[in-house]
């Protein structure tokens, strides 16, 4: 521990944002890092408690105290050795994980969590510009070829720890270029495609071979990859969109937020885009949907030139602030607002959306306000208007048509792929599932969890024994 009393003498001090008014006019990542005096003062706020819960708190169980001792004592080296002994990518998860280790944190007790999804960012950015990240091939081959179905962060991380266990990694991806819904749901001004471009280099470097505009089950037959491999990984995401299936539904404008949110981040990469544009410019824009995929819907329509941007959504309003006693040190339920809410969006709360009107396109929505069961309060009836609506309730499943039929690996009760966290493997021999098409849709962080383990348990199938870290 580097210093004892850090906590008690520096306040907690977070990154910036840049000016919404300026922000809002590109696609770049605004926010601003602390100085590297900064960030190892914050650093050195950590208390090494001797029950560290924001370890439980991490899905991947990152070394928070050791880290933040070693940033606080300037080996910026050893810290990211350290940082990336748990965590493939920290510079995906250092800008789009909620940060649970931070509400597990013992100061978070006072509202003055450790800064740790600020410092983590810090240290791999730090490392990449230092030149401490570089390619890590395996000595020895093994011989044995895995095929990986998908290359969001569950496919990736799994990639990444099988190529340097030696075997020969083949990465299916049915898009032109590798991330997943990193790449295509997560708006640049979140994260910047270029970081992911960064890895797959990386794991090019480390021998991991990718094939883009493969898509398994539709445009390649799932058993071509079942017979021409020795074990395969289910890393898909969990990508059949949650329907509001009311009256007016099939009106022009109305769309899923993954109709939308991809448009535009193929817009910034410059991809070809394969269907009608959806814009949100001069539009009023409905989102219903109060979580992370409404937000970054809020804050894409802003950037297009939306004129107004409403998000309702059908669950009461959460408390400003939770109770500690009963919540600490797990992830509570409290009111969050984003970047993209500070831009410009009107939030309502406890709505239930009845019906889409409209003529040649959608021109309103009738809704009812609800009370916290969900029971229509008499006499609440309102119309929202609308333009351009997007529907961002949540992913229910995995898309089952092609792959997983052809596989025809078995489900669960939820509509995901059966696979326990132990050998993740599905009804099928040889066929391993992890991430979102396992779990259901989840964050970034455990899909990297369950690639790192989904890798071991692959790597102990082919060879009876791993040295990879659960």
């Amino acid at each position: 521990m580097g210093k004892v009393t850090g906590f008690l003498e520096i306040d907690r001090q977070d990154r910036g944002y840049k000016p919404a008014a300026d922000r809002i006019r590109h696609y770049s990542e605004f926010v601003i890092p602390l100085s590297e005096e900064r960030t190892r003062e914050q650093a050195s706020r950590c208390m090494n408690c001797g029950i560290p819960f924001c370890h439980n708190g991490c899905p991947v169980n990152n070394q928070i105290p050791d880290w933040n001792d070693l940033v606080y004592r300037g080996d910026w080296e050893e810290a990211s050795r350290n940082l990336h002994s748990t965590n493939n990518f920290p510079e995906f998860t250092g800008r789009i994980c909620p940060a649970p280790c931070e509400a597990a944190c013992t100061l978070n007790l006072e509202d003055t969590p450790v800064t740790i999804k600020t410092v983590e960012c810090a240290i791999v950015d730090r490392a990449w510009e230092n030149g401490f990240i570089r390619p890590e091939p395996a000595g020895t081959k093994t011989g044995r070829r895995v095929a990986i179905i998908g290359s969001g962060p569950a496919g990736l991380a799994a990639a990444q720890q099988l190529a340097r266990a030696g075997h020969e990694v083949h990465v299916y991806e049915k898009s032109a270029k590798a991330g997943g819904l990193m790449r295509y749901g997560i708006p640049d001004f979140k994260l910047e495609k270029g970081l992911i471009d960064r890895r797959v280099a990386q794991m090019e470097a480390e021998g991991v071979i990718f094939h883009y505009d493969a898509h398994v089950g539709v445009t390649v037959a799932a058993k071509e990859i079942l017979d021409g491999h020795d074990a395969v990984i289910l890393s898909g995401g969990s990508e059949k969109p949650r329907d509001l299936p009311i009256p007016g539904r099939d009106l022009a404008g109305v769309h899923f937020a993954m109709e939308f949110l991809p448009q535009q981040n193929r817009r910034v990469s410059r991809e070809r885009l394969s269907n009608d544009p959806i814009l949100a410019s001069g539009k009023h824009v409905v989102v219903i949907g109060g979580g992370d995929t409404g937000s970054d819907c809020i804050g894409t329509s802003v950037r297009q030139g939306a004129l107004s941007v409403t998000q309702i959504e059908i669950m009461p309003k959460p408390p400003e602030k939770e109770d500690k006693l009963t919540s600490w040190p797990y992830w509570p339920l409290k009111l969050r607002t984003s970047s993209s809410h500070m831009e410009g969006a009107d939030r309502d709360f406890g709505v239930l959306t009845k019906e889409f009107v409209g003529d040649n396109g959608v021109a309103a929505l009738k809704c009812v306000r609800v009370d916290a069961k969900f029971q229509e309060i008499p006499g609440s009836a309102f119309e929202l208007r609308a333009d351009l609506v997007l529907l961002a309730m949540g992913f229910v499943s995995p898309v089952k048509e092609g792959l997983l039929e052809q596989l025809g690996v078995a489900l669960d009760p939820r509509g995901n792929v059966q696979a326990d966290t132990t050998g993740y493997r599905t009804s099928v021999d040889k066929v391993f599932a992890a991430g979102d098409m396992r779990r259901g849709q989840s964050l970034v962080v455990w899909a990297i969890r369950e690639g790192r383990q989904a890798a071991r348990a692959v790597d102990l199938f082919l060879t009876g024994a791993s040295d990879l870290p659960r």
